[in-house]
């Protein structure tokens, strides 16, 4: 009885310590319940991305007065790539998946992303949705 109280205690307290390694380890954490603005490029749209830990996301493009809504799902595929499927409507010059490196960020974060066209967009996350 007291074997078994102990292999149960263990469980616990791995799972306890398990559970922030895992946490650490989602490179996408960082995004859940905040705004990727992107700004630049060819056309110069700004992009507003939402990702959720459900593996969904959506974005709204803005250009020239206009704007667009974006759905889909994402994964990490094995090479560490965020690929992204988009469902209904697709942006212009998009196929099914996108797929491009991606590092983990915080709120407050800026860099620039250079697209296989040589383009750049710079990225800032910002805290909560917009």
């Amino acid at each position: 009885m007291k074997s078994m109280r102990k292999i149960v205690m263990a469980a616990g307290a791995l799972a306890l310590f398990a559970a922030p390694a895992l946490a650490a380890e989602d490179v996408m954490a960082g995004y859940y319940g905040n705004t990727a603005i992107s700004t630049g490029g060819l056309g110069a749209a700004e992009i507003h991305t939402h990702y959720r830990a459900d593996h969904t996301f959506d974005l709204t493009g803005s250009m020239m007065g206009m704007s667009r809504n974006y759905k889909g799902t994402w994964s990490i595929d094995g090479t560490g790539k965020l690929c992204r499927i988009f469902v209904g409507d697709l942006p212009p010059n998009t196929v099914n998946p996108v797929c491009s490196l991606m590092a983990p960020h915080k709120v407050g974060d800026a860099w620039t992303v250079t697209s296989k066209d040589g383009s750049t967009r710079d990225v800032t996350l910002k805290a909560g949705v917009q």
